[in-house]
Order: structure tokens, then sequence, then C-alpha cells
């Protein structure tokens, strides 16, 4: 069994909290930001099932057009407020109590929104998947300020 360090990374995103929520959970938008710097996500390969036990998958395409496969199972939706899923990758038992789960909060500031990610990652990772979280809340930050 696996031994979890809890991370958690913050950020203003400079728009209200329904549209960042929105990025989140629309299949053309999380193809945008939702992967470090120089890398793509088609978004042939997003499918996202928006309930609770629904399934939201993807594809991360580095630059050497190398796959990494993400697979997520919802938890927990409260619009615009929160989202809660597990993080467990696409060959985990999300089914599984242990595995890591992760909340992100979308706290209303007026024409900004706190973001904040509280999640889990397997010992001596967690600060290599803070710093991947911050890069993508900084593509998120722009891609809603500039559209």
């Amino acid at each position: 069994m696996s031994t979890y360090e809890q991370f958690t990374v913050s950020r203003t995103i400079h728009a209200p909290a329904s549209r960042v929520f929105d990025a989140w959970t629309d299949p053309a938008q999380v193809v945008g930001w939702f992967a470090p710097a120089g890398w793509s996500v088609p978004e042939s390969e997003v499918e996202m099932d928006v309930r609770p036990g629904g399934e939201w998958k993807l594809q991360m395409v580095d630059d050497q057009r190398t796959a990494y496969p993400a697979r997520f199972v919802y938890r927990e939706i409260v619009r615009p407020e929160r989202l809660r899923f597990t993080t467990g990758g696409p060959g985990a038992h999300h089914d599984d109590p242990a595995i890591p789960e992760a909340t992100v909060t979308f706290r209303d500031a007026g024409e900004a929104t706190e973001l904040t990610f509280a999640g889990a990652a397997p010992e001596g990772e967690a600060a290599e998947l803070e710093q991947g979280w911050a890069m993508m809340f900084e593509r998120l930050d722009q891609q809603l300020v500039s559209g």
C-alpha cells in the first residue's frame, strides 16, 4: 500500500467562480489548460461525465508526442463551489476507499475566484505535483482572462 503526502495549491483566477467552475467541467475548455506548458490535451481524448460516480478521462501529450492518460471519478459536485474526485490514474481501482482524492474549491471574490486544490501524491512526489498543478492554474487564469 502506498503512502501519500497531502499538498495544497492556491491561486487567484481572474474570472467569476461560475466561469472557473465551467472551465473544469467543459471538455472544450479543459483542453486549453489541463497540461503543463508545452504539452497538449487533444479534445478527442477528453471524456467528462460530470456527476457523482461519473468519470473524467483525458490524455496529456508531451513535446515528444508521448501520451499520459489520466482518469478521475467524481465524488462530489457542488456548482460553482466545489469538485471532489479520485486521482489514482487510469489503472487504479477508483472504488477503493484508500484511493487518493482531490478537492477543488472555488471561492467567489467578485470578479475573481480564489481557487484551492487540495490533493495527495505518492510519498516524495508532492513537490513535483504541486508545481505541475500551479503551472496548469497559471494557464487556466491566462485562458479565462484572454477568453
